[in-house]
């Protein structure tokens, strides 16, 4: 495909081949109305090989042998208009046509390839210097001097009005690629933005950055995170119930209200798989309390799917698990990569979920003794967990002050300093 640098040193040759051939029929229309007579050989000649150079492009589209065509014509043809009418005085200074050629291979090629073409121009201008000091043959053609002077004044005005509108048309068409550029990437950026937009829903932001910065394989090991396991109930049964528009509808319903309440709480969503939404705390520091942003999210997801419409009205619930400690983080894959998470601390918020009945959160020792102060618990339970063995785990309550205010019966209560745990 022609790419525009291309398209415009096309069109700034054509413009110019053009120019020159309507040039050349006006000069001799010029010299005949004035009764001069000369060989009129070279100029026909010279439209002869211009046009038919200008068909065989049109035809084969050739345009490496069209552009050496017509700057060999630029070049030469005013030499041998000058020698076949004598001297650079009598030609009227026709010559100056010939800087065309390098001028021309300038523009419609690169400064390199104008080199010879400069090259030979001061060549023969040397040459034909030479020629007019050795003959001498000033005034031999028979031209009247005002001709010569006339015509002097009007080489030096077509050449350069030919330089002027070449240069013109090629700062026009700059400008009018110049401006295509800038609206492809003004599109180009908004594009990107998008992209980018897309990718930081994908992935946190942090590792985002990352991938754009091409950093290549990307693996983290973290301390102490907090991992939750949020899974819908009821909703397997749901999906027989449905169609696809209404099942995927209320399960986007669902988990945009949790991608909410995860921005609120500064925290990462990980993923979502089938039924089931995973949230972690403690991927980028930026909330030191990320445990209790957890299980405040957590709180808040039951209270989500309790109370809204079509959860209410479809008897939806949801369970949930939580566990802190370490992790391994990375991402996966070259196409729909994923960023996730693996290490015991996920297996164990995993089976609390499984464990927990609906409307419950049930958290590992880990994270009950980080909430313990400002949250409460019921007393704690024995779980056999696959592959684990027994595990204790507590089911959270909710925050210790909102509770207390509102009277809620049966709740573990902080024991006192050596004493045993007491129900209010």
């Amino acid at each position: 495909m022609e790419s525009q640098e291309e398209k415009l040193r096309r069109s700034l040759l054509i413009f110019a081949a053009s120019f020159m051939t309507l040039a050349v029929m006006l000069w001799l229309a010029i010299y005949w109305a004035m009764g001069v007579n000369f060989s009129s050989d070279v100029p026909l000649v010279y439209q002869l090989i211009s046009v038919s150079s200008l068909i065989y492009y049109v035809k084969t589209r050739n345009f490496v042998v069209f552009r050496f065509i017509q700057l060999s014509l630029f070049l030469f043809a005013p030499f041998i208009m000058q020698w076949s009418m004598g001297s650079s005085v009598t030609s009227s200074g026709v010559t100056l046509w010939a800087l065309l050629a390098p001028i021309g291979a300038l523009v419609v090629s690169s400064w390199r390839d104008s080199i010879p073409w400069f090259f030979a121009y001061m060549v023969l201008t040397v040459v034909s210097g030479v020629f007019d000091y050795l003959l001498g043959s000033g005034g031999s053609s028979g031209i009247p001097m005002n001709t010569i002077g006339l015509f002097f004044a009007l080489n030096f005005a077509a050449m350069s009005s030919i330089l002027y509108f070449l240069v013109r048309h090629f700062v026009v068409e700059t400008e009018k690629i110049k401006k295509q550029l800038d609206e492809q990437h003004s599109l180009l950026a908004v594009e990107q933005k998008k992209s980018e937009r897309v990718l930081f829903n994908v992935l946190p932001s942090n590792i985002a950055e990352r991938l754009k910065s091409n950093e290549g394989l990307i693996a983290d090991g973290y301390a102490d995170v907090t991992v939750m396991f949020a899974d819908l109930v009821n909703f397997t049964q749901l999906t027989e119930q449905m169609s696809p528009e209404q099942m995927v509808g209320l399960l986007n319903t669902i988990f945009s209200g949790f991608d909410e309440l995860s921005e609120k709480y500064g925290l990462e969503k990980i993923k979502t798989i089938g039924d089931a939404y995973m949230v972690v705390g403690g991927i980028s520091r930026d909330r030191p309390d990320y445990a209790a942003d957890v299980a405040n999210m957590a709180l808040e997801m039951i209270e989500f799917v309790k109370h809204h419409p079509l959860s209410a009205k479809r008897n939806l619930g949801v369970h949930v698990g939580i566990a802190t400690g370490p992790v391994v983080a990375g991402v996966i894959g070259t196409k729909r990569f994923i960023y996730d998470l693996w290490g015991d601390t996920v297996n164990i918020a995993s089976r609390l979920t499984d464990d927990a009945t609906s409307g419950h959160v049930l958290t590992d020792k880990l994270t009950y003794n980080r909430l313990r102060h400002d949250y409460l618990f019921e007393p704690p339970a024995v779980l056999n967990v696959k592959g684990k063995g027994e595990m204790t785990s507590y089911r959270l309550i909710g925050v210790a002050d909102a509770l207390s205010n509102s009277g809620k019966n049966n709740v573990y209560q902080l024991p006192a300093q050596g004493g045993a745990p007491t129900q209010a």
